[in-house]
Formats: structure tokens, C-alpha cells, sequence
């Protein structure tokens, strides 16, 4: 029930392949919207610093646009609040980068506080689960702007319109809500649905162990709908639309723990009605929803885990890109490279959660960065012809970039190169020849020094973590094996333990996938691993099946079963 083979330990010295690296997916199902959402974020500031002749203004601007490539898939309430977060935390960045530029010039010192801001936005960005784009952008604007002239006395008016923008970009974000106010909520539980499907489906094909990625795939779908529909409001109109979701959640977590007893095609059919503003599929009414909604309660009621605990673990993460940053820097200055922040964002948007994704991520880099600078030759001559041209360069390069990267990071990067390249010429055309030298150097030095670094600081943490991982889904299946000798449990508290061990149990195959992606670590437990997902999932059927939740399983969904 495992992807892992049972032994007592793995080597510290994993080989870094380049198999896989490049290969294209399939395009996010919502593509479109950050790629949409950032255009209508840059565009209208940028055209209207260009009507007004001050488009040397616009990279104060597109620090607040930018803002609105994130949290697309979180609910309107949760977005509105992320949302805030980020411009906040962008115009934050933003400051300190201007105030240093205005204070000092001195090259090295600017390197050292660009780097010690990627990694605090990096930390912050993990702790908090911002999701993608993460700390690239926040990184990107606060370096370039370390390196742009500045006076105390410009800082409030460039900070002023970064503020204005994002504004405008948190308007951007929300302005879908109107139309399809459940759609991130609904889009979730339908990818969990899907998920479980496809694992169900593809049950008893083969043994457990070649189905244990879409098992993991599945939980890992679960889980992020419940992160979903736990940011949702417990009361009022809203409620109601999260209860009934609630219950499609709860029909896939159980078919991931029971997929022989699991009809494929009815999940599918759920997922298939949660398109659209349709009514949300009914599941049944049984005494056993009752328990379900009390172990959804008792979820909602649990304390989240304070901040500063979630930084801990992620201390050699922020080690590795205040180094490799810092140092990726420094040789750009080495060299003689006018622009040594390319080298730090370059080492910023390395850094994983761990070394073998690191080294996946430079290789996609320099391959998109580099493939990006034959795409500026190209473009370029078109883009000089007058500054509306540029401006119109970028916004298409903006659009493509958000709709190309969830295929691979590399081929965003053939978009975003060209699109960094030409916002520099805002402020006047500058020789192709030179940009196009100095960005595939800076590439190259900043992936070359970034990994290296990643290698000198080991996370030496990984396998306490992977201990205490398994440690607490040991614990969540003790839990739920007492319940389930019990006659009769606790109202709830069966669903809650099952509940509980899911959790416990895709934790595990998160921290265990995470270590096992690093290097000169010690041994890693990986057959007590095994062990522990084994049983656990064999807890999770057990629990599924005295639950029994699905009393109409095998019927199709019916237009009687369905509701608003």
C-alpha cells in the first residue's frame, strides 16, 4: 500500500536525473483565469502611465498588478483576506528595498538585503501556503528595486502607486464573485471527486503498490478540499452550500479508503454536475451524515497551528536562499554584471522542499530563461518600434506566461524572460545584444551557485520529521482501531478518528516523499513507513465500511438528486 520499498534505511547520495524534467502536463483547468486576471491587473496602470508619458513609473505599479496572480483557487472570503495579505506584503518588500536603494549604493550591500528578503518571503510564503507563484514575484520586484536610483523624498509617491495598483488588483481577484460565487469551492470538490475516481478505477488492476501515486494523488485532493471548504463561512446562505459539499468530500475520502466497495462513475458524475453554477448532487440523507458533519465540526473547531511553529521547519529552506541568493549575487557582481539581482531571482526561484526538486527546478530555469532570450531577439525589434508596442510586447508575453506554466515551469520561463527584458527598456531602449549576454550569464551563475548552496545546507531536520510523522499516524490509527471495537462509539467521533488518520496518514507521504528528495541526510525509517501506511489504510477501509455511508451505492446520479 506504499510507494515505498521496505528498508531499513536510504542512501545519503541520490543521483539527480534530468528524466521527467521537461515533460509537459496537462494545462491547469482554471489556466485562463491568472492568465486573464493579470493582464486586466498590468494593463490598465501601464497604458495609462504611457498616455501620460511616465511609463518609467510602471515597475512601481506592477509590484501592486502582480499581486493578482495569486489565490485563485481559494474561496471569495479566503481570497479577499489572502489577497490583502500579499499587496501588503509586496508594498512591505517594496519599502524596504527603496529605502536601502535611497541610503546606500554600494552594490554588495544591496546583494545582502535582496537576499535577506528572499528568504524571509520565501519562509513566509511556505509557512502561510500562499500557493504559486510563491515568493517569485515578491523577490523579483523588491531585488529590482534595490537596484533602481532612489530618494527618500520619491519613496511615498513609488509606494503610493504600488498601493493604488494592488487595489486594483484586489479588485481583479474578487471580480469573479459576483457570477459564480461558489466556483473555487465547487472546482475543488469536484478535482477531489475525479481523484478518487481515478484511484477506484484503477483498484484492483494491479497490486496496491503501483496504485499508491493515485491513491496519494487522491488524498492529497481530499485534503486540499477540505483546506477549502473549511475557509468558507459556518453560517448563513454560504452554509448551506458548504454542507452539501461537504458531503461529496466525504464520498471521496471514503472512496480512496474503500475503493472496492467505490462506483467510479458516480463520483464522476459528481464531479460532472459541479461544473457550471448547476445544483450541488445529493449523496443521500442517512443517519451517518450526522457523524460526518460532527467530524467536520470538530475539524473546524481544532486551533490552527501558530506561525512561528510552521517557520521552524523551515529554517533550512530560508538558510539556502539567504545563501545561495547572497552568493549567486556576488558573483554576478564578480563578473561585472550590471544587474546581479537576475542572479539572485534566478537562486530565489530554486529553492524546493527539497534537493532533487531543487535540482529539477534549475534545470527547468536555464532552460526557460535561456529558450526566453531567443524569444526577446525575436521580439525585440517589434517592441522598439514605439512605446505602445512594448507595452503590448508584455502584456502578451504576461498572458502567456500564466497560461503556459502549469504545463512546466520552463516553458512560463520562455515567456516571463522576454517580458523582464522589456519592462528594463520602460525607461529607454537599451542594446539587445547586452540584455541578451548579461540575462543568459546571470542565468546561468545564479542556477549554478544557487543549487550549489542548496547542496552545502543540508536539511538535517528531514528525518526527525519523517519519525515524528510516522509517530502521529501510529497515534490517529490507535485511535480509530479503539473506536471501531467499540459497539457503539461516540456520535462523531468515529468520523472524526478517520478523519484524523487521513490527515495523519497523507501528512506522512508528503514529509517521507519530502526527505527522500534530500541529500547527506541519515537514514530515512522507510519500513516502519510502510508499515504505518499499511495499516493505517487498512484502519481507513475498516472505518469506511461501519460507517456505511454509501446505502444507494451503485445507483447514477438522478435529476431528483440534486439540490441548490
Amino acid at each position: 500500500m506504499s510507494s515505498a520499498t521496505p528498508t531499513s534505511g536510504t542512501s545519503p547520495v541520490r543521483r539527480l536525473s534530468l528524466t521527467g524534467v521537461l515533460r509537459l502536463r496537462r494545462p491547469s483547468e482554471i489556466w485562463f483565469k491568472p492568465a486573464l486576471s493579470s493582464v486586466a491587473a498590468v494593463a490598465p496602470p501601464n497604458l495609462l502611465l504611457l498616455a501620460l508619458g511616465q511609463l518609467d513609473l510602471a515597475m512601481y505599479t506592477m509590484a501592486g498588478s502582480l499581486c493578482a496572480l495569486y489565490a485563485h483557487n481559494r474561496p471569495y472570503a479566503a481570497r479577499a483576506r489572502t489577497l490583502a495579505w500579499v499587496v501588503l506584503g509586496m508594498i512591505g518588500g517594496l519599502a524596504v528595498a527603496l529605502v536601502t536603494a535611497s541610503l546606500t549604493r554600494d552594490a554588495v550591500v544591496l546583494v545582502t538585503v535582496g537576499a535577506l528578503l528572499a528568504a524571509v518571503q520565501k519562509a513566509l510564503c511556505d509557512a502561510t501556503r500562499v500557493g504559486p507563484p510563491g515568493n517569485v514575484v515578491l523577490t523579483f520586484i523588491s531585488s529590482a528595486a534595490l537596484f533602481v536610483p532612489q530618494s527618500l523624498g520619491q519613496i511615498p509617491g513609488h509606494l503610493a502607486l504600488a498601493a493604488a495598483a494592488g487595489v486594483w488588483a484586489w479588485l481583479v481577484g474578487m471580480a469573479p464573485a459576483p457570477v459564480r460565487p461558489h466556483g473555487p469551492e465547487r472546482r475543488a470538490t469536484a478535482q477531489a471527486l475525479n481523484a478518487a475516481a481515478a484511484y477506484a478505477a484503477a483498484h484492483g488492476t494491479g497490486a496496491d503498490e503501483d496504485h499508491a501515486p493515485a491513491r496519494a494523488a487522491g488524498y492529497a485532493a481530499v485534503q486540499a478540499a477540505w483546506q477549502t471548504l473549511l475557509a468558507l463561512p459556518t453560517t448563513g446562505a454560504r452554509a448551506a452550500t458548504r454542507h452539501a459539499l461537504e458531503r461529496l468530500v466525504v464520498r471521496a475520502e471514503v472512496a480512496l479508503a474503500a475503493p472496492a466497495d467505490t462506483d467510479p462513475e458516480r463520483l464522476r458524475a459528481w464531479a460532472h454536475a459541479l461544473r457550471g453554477a448547476g445544483r450541488i448532487p445529493r449523496t443521500g440523507d442517512t443517519p451517518a451524515d450526522t457523524d460526518e458533519l460532527l467530524g467536520v465540526d470538530a475539524e473546524l473547531a481544532a486551533r490552527p497551528v501558530p506561525l512561528w511553529r510552521r517557520l521552524g521547519p523551515l529554517a533550512p529552506i530560508a538558510a539556502r536562499t539567504a545563501l545561495g541568493c547572497a552568493l549567486a549575487g556576488y558573483a554576478s557582481l564578480a563578473l561585472g554584471i550590471g544587474r546581479p539581482y537576475w542572479a539572485l531571482v534566478t537562486a530565489a526561484a530554486l529553492y524546493q522542499a527539497n534537493l532533487t526538486l531543487t535540482w529539477s527546478r534549475a534545470v527547468q530555469r536555464v532552460v526557460g530563461n535561456l529558450a526566453g532570450v531567443l524569444l526577446f531577439a525575436a521580439i525585440a525589434p517589434l517592441a522598439h518600434l514605439g512605446q505602445a508596442l512594448l507595452v503590448l510586447c508584455c502584456l502578451a508575453l504576461n498572458f502567456g506566461a500564466e497560461a503556459l506554466i502549469t504545463r512546466n515551469y520552463w516553458l512560463g520561463s520562455v515567456c516571463v524572460t522576454p517580458m523582464a527584458l522589456l519592462v528594463t527598456e520602460f525607461a529607454g531602449y537599451q542594446a539587445t545584444g547586452d540584455l541578451m549576454t548579461e540575462r543568459a550569464v546571470d542565468t546561468v551563475v545564479g542556477a549554478l551557485v544557487g543549487f550549489l548552496a542548496a547542496v552545502v545546507v543540508t536539511n538535517r531536520r528531514a528525518g526527525n520529521r519523517v519519525e515524528q510523522a510516522v509517530t502521529a499516524a501510529d497515534r490517529a490509527r490507535e485511535r480509530a482501531a479503539r473506536l471501531l471495537a467499540e459497539p457503539a462509539p461516540a456520535p462523531g467521533a468515529l468520523e472524526s478518528a478517520r478523519r484524523g488518520l487521513a490527515v495523519a496518514l497523507t501528512d506522512l507521504r508528503a514529509t517521507a516523499d519530502g526527505a527522500a528528495g534530500e541529500w547527506w541526510g541519515r537514514a530515512l525509517p522507510q519500513e516502519r513507513v510502510v508499515l504505518a501506511e499499511r495499516s493505517g489504510h487498512r484502519t481507513l477501509a475498516e472505518a469506511a465500511r461501519r460507517q456505511a455511508v454509501r446505502p444507494d451505492r451503485g445507483a447514477g446520479t438522478r435529476t431528483e438528486d440534486v439540490r441548490p
